[in-house]
């Protein structure tokens, strides 16, 4: 069981991790097997309580981006009404989020039982920090070679090509292992594709919140079953929800101007640290 304490620690810890390139996974699996933590991080209320948190950090992501989502959707209608999404770049945009979101939904739903068996193992989830961090270190060193664009994020989102959409949605699955952000994963995708900080930094807010919402919609039913602890999810919930408008309030400015080479660095260092200790105690 989750006491409220331990609720609101990891609730606020996904809702910042979740939107930072640096796994919100990770972090949750890592951190209570760091602090001791008496909780069976592979039972099923342990991952419906981090489903709520998700669920939480999604419903950030969608008012936040409500206006965004807003002219999603009436490009994605006036794209099957008129039969046309060339000039249309809400309708482009939209489509190329459905094909992104393909990858990660067949694989979270086919390999879901053996993924979960990785969340009682800390020091998988250590070692994959590290590589989460070498591969957000990688995108930016190869991004570095390529030329800046001048137009708008979604402009520039929308230049993208289905093969390249999907390569993103490709990247952003490899989230479904602890220890690989999400938002890195897909940020570094879309680096990789072409197109800048912003706008990558943009595409993959939008690519997590459908995601985020389909894992929460199969697993929040648990909780109204009976053993599932209601309150301190609740409680983690709203903590997530918290950190995740913070996140995302600080993150759309930062990437505006930065690099993933700061979070790139946190995950090497954290993730060696993590695993020398969890080895030798």
């Amino acid at each position: 069981m989750i006491s409220y304490f331990q609720a609101i620690v990891l609730g606020a810890l996904q809702g910042v991790t979740e939107l930072f390139p640096i796994s919100s996974l990770g972090h949750s699996v890592i951190l209570p097997a760091l602090l001791g933590w008496n909780i069976d991080q592979s039972g099923s209320p342990f991952l419906v309580f981090l489903v709520a948190t998700h669920f939480a950090t999604a419903l950030v992501l969608l008012g936040f981006f409500w206006k965004d989502w807003v002219r999603i959707f009436q490009g994605l209608v006036r794209s099957i009404v008129f039969r046309r999404i060339n000039g249309d770049t809400h309708a482009k945009l939209g489509w190329l989020i459905i094909i992104a979101t393909i990858p990660g939904g067949i694989l979270g739903l086919l390999l879901e039982k053996r993924i979960g068996a990785l969340f009682a193992a800390p020091s998988a989830a250590a070692v994959f920090l590290i590589v989460n961090g070498c591969i957000l270190y990688g995108a930016e060193k190869i991004k570095r070679k390529r030329v800046e664009n001048v137009l708008s994020s979604d402009e520039e989102i929308a230049k993208l090509s289905w093969t390249k959409s999907f390569f993103v949605g490709c990247a952003q699955a490899l989230a479904l292992i602890p220890g690989i952000s999400r938002t890195g994963s897909a940020l570094s995708g879309g680096l990789l594709s072409g197109i800048d900080h912003e706008s990558a930094a943009r595409f993959a807010f939008l690519l997590a919140t459908p995601i985020i919402f389909a894992a929460a919609f199969l697993k929040l039913p648990a909780l109204f079953h009976s053993g599932y602890p209601a309150g301190a999810t609740l409680i983690g919930a709203l903590a997530a929800a918290l950190g995740a408008y913070l996140s995302v309030r600080f993150l759309i400015k930062y990437f505006q101007t930065k690099t993933l080479v700061p979070f790139a660095l946190y995950c090497i260092i954290f993730g060696a640290i993590s695993f020398v200790v969890l080895l030798f105690r």
